[in-house]
């Protein structure tokens, strides 16, 4: 194995030492929309569009940009894969779609079918393979690639629907990896069936010191969970003490500020974090320079994208797009500027709404950060506070106050005639003084947003905070029935979602210290 590991480190770096002759991102972009576009077009979404007849068009790109519509998740299920999930084939993608992964998502339906096709799970590989290749970049030590990698994601056994399987993307992936990783592949295939996340847990909880660990892949809340409780379980100081070649933690989903502190304190020495752009839809990309904040999108792997400006011109109050939006490809976007994403894809997406709000960081570099969602926006009055501000102001509070926030959410309501925001907190210091916590998000969101700072001297009158226990958070996405590693507590909370929070919280309210 320890062959294996310098094996594989050198050829990195080896690899890292010629010039390959790349395409410019455009044409990377036009070559990836026309692939789809000519597999696609004796599909029904392709035939009902006229994808040949667009494509022997000079101008094949702007038919296909004024023509085809833009579709979120309801419009696309409503209109064309409801008819995937009947066994009909050859609807958006040439194939009879065998996977969906379900995604309870924060926005639309409350449960996702997305197409998982063949050549979706081929991208995704190849996405995994240029990761590797950009690990040649990170100070990663060579004994790291002998070890095992710990994937927390969904269980890998699928619901078996007819025609079809359903279940979390990362149980689908996990389920449909190289014979050559499963030697590398921890939780390993007994544990990663069983369909119950607690299980599952407990399990990995007892048997971790078997393990060699180099790499723990999965979204920071649960990981988070995970070795707190190994930690716990075995009486050790930190992870390391059980894994001490631990030295690669890749994560995506979610902010991973909030977490950093936090993480921290659970490790015996430096690890290196690595940010993914990772979806049911399929994967997009990854950090792929050290010490830059960006995750660098791969745009020669199916997928094609549209960024549309994410302003009062093309989205209404509730985030819902408005009618033939402008979109730009990737050499037309510029820096710092807020565009909700819109992708095609081999999967038989077309012009479809992801819901990630982004920005991006190096243009030349097509690297992007996620500041937020299209519907977790936040903005009564104006104050368009996004995910990202959201995430600065908590992890401000930990840093201030000394505590470990491991959930939140935020609530916007009508007020003394004004608006209000509710800040709810997940943490174990239930004895912290809200007042505290009020003054340092309303500060620092004052100081990193422009225009919350002007609504708080006008329409936004009032800031409440609410501490509640982290276990409030994880019961309440239980009951829901999405406990587990892929499932996110959304960080804005509207309408029928919010009532049924207070609700639940009304019912914790005797836990509270």
């Amino acid at each position: 194995m320890a062959i294996i590991g310098n094996l594989i480190s050198r050829s990195l770096r080896i690899r890292k030492q010629f010039t390959f002759k790349l395409g410019t991102p455009r044409q990377y972009q036009l070559q990836v929309l026309r692939r789809l576009m000519e597999k696609a077009k004796h599909t029904q979404f392709g035939e009902h569009y006229e994808y040949e007849k667009m494509l022997n068009s000079p101008n094949w790109v702007s038919q296909f940009r004024q023509k085809v519509p833009v579709h979120n998740y309801n419009k696309m299920h409503k209109e064309w894969w409801y008819k995937c999930l009947e066994g009909v084939p050859n609807v958006s993608w040439p194939e009879k779609v065998k996977y969906f992964a379900l995604s309870s998502g924060t926005s639309e339906s409350a449960s996702k079918h997305i197409p998982v096709t063949r050549d979706m799970l081929k991208t995704v590989k190849k996405v995994g393979v240029k990761q590797l290749y950009s690990m040649a970049n990170f100070n990663v030590p060579p004994k790291s690639f002998e070890k095992g990698i710990l994937m927390l994601g969904g269980t890998t056994s699928l619901f078996e629907k007819g025609d079809y399987y359903e279940g979390d993307m990362s149980g689908i992936q996990a389920k449909n990896i190289p014979k050559w990783f499963r030697r590398f592949y921890k939780p390993g295939g007994n544990i990663s069936r069983k369909p119950n996340w607690e299980q599952r847990i407990k399990l990995i909880v007892r048997k971790a010191p078997q393990w060699d660990v180099g790499t723990v892949c999965g979204v920071p809340a649960w990981v988070q969970i995970v070795l707190e409780e190994i930690i716990k379980y075995h009486n050790v100081k930190h992870i390391h003490e059980i894994w001490p070649n631990l030295a690669i933690y890749i994560h995506g989903g979610v902010s991973f500020e909030p977490y950093r502190e936090s993480f921290q304190k659970l490790l015996g020495k430096p690890i290196t974090f690595i940010e993914t752009y990772m979806a049911s839809e399929g994967s997009f990309g990854f950090q792929a320079r050290p010490g830059v904040k960006g995750i660098k999108l791969v745009l020669n792997a199916g997928i094609f994208y549209e960024f549309i400006p994410f302003n009062e011109e093309n989205f209404d109050a509730d985030g819902e797009v408005k009618p033939n939006p402008k979109s730009y490809m990737i050499h037309e976007v510029v820096e710092d500027v807020e565009y909700a994403v819109m992708l095609s894809t081999c999967a038989g997406a077309w012009r479809y709404l992801i819901g990630d709000v982004v920005k991006f960081t190096s243009v030349k570099e097509h690297e992007i950060t996620i500041v937020g969602r299209t519907k977790q926006f936040l903005s009564l009055a104006g104050e368009h506070m996004s995910v990202d501000n959201m995430n600065k102001a908590i992890d401000m509070v930990q840093k201030k106050l000394g505590i470990t926030i491991r959930e939140f959410t935020v609530a916007g309501f009508g007020y003394e005639n004004l608006f209000a925001h509710r800040w709810y907190i997940g943490t174990e210091a239930l004895n912290v003084d809200a007042d505290k916590v009020r003054a340092i998000i309303d500060q620092t969101l004052s100081e990193v947003n422009d225009d919350y700072a002007v609504e708080r001297t006008s329409a936004l009158k009032e800031i409440f905070v609410e501490i509640l226990p982290n276990q409030v958070f994880i019961d309440y996405l239980r009951c829901k029935g999405k406990e587990g590693a892929m499932n996110k507590f959304p960080r804005v909370l509207k309408g029928e979602k919010l009532k049924d929070w207070e609700q639940f919280v009304a019912t914790k309210v005797g836990v509270k210290a």
